[in-house]
């Protein structure tokens, strides 16, 4: 089952010029996750008061959101898509906890 599974999301898609429903949502709540936790992130590594440095994660999200949604669904497979979603959200979640 997990092999069969893992060949379904290894396998590159017929047609290049359709994205696909699995890459686009990947794309859409991967790049969200990535970009919240990034800026959360990045919130918290900047020396400035919390305040300051919130308005600044704010104000770059809408940018990383796009930037890291146009990454996750240009992959070529599935898997890549989910692996491009799920790592950074993972390390950013981690290092969230270790600096919180």
């Amino acid at each position: 089952m997990l092999e069969k599974t893992y060949l379904y999301l290894s396998t590159p898609e017929v047609s290049g010029k359709e994205i696909g429903l699995f890459r686009t949502l990947a794309a859409i709540f991967g790049g969200l996750f990535v970009a919240y936790l990034g800026m959360t992130l990045l919130a918290f590594i900047i020396p400035m008061e919390i305040k300051q440095s919130g308005i600044i994660s704010i104000m770059f999200n809408t940018s990383a959101w796009a930037c890291s949604a146009t990454w996750i669904a240009l992959s070529y497979t599935k898997f890549e898509a989910l692996l491009k979603s799920t790592v950074p959200s993972i390390v950013f979640a981690i290092s969230l906890y270790f600096l919180y």
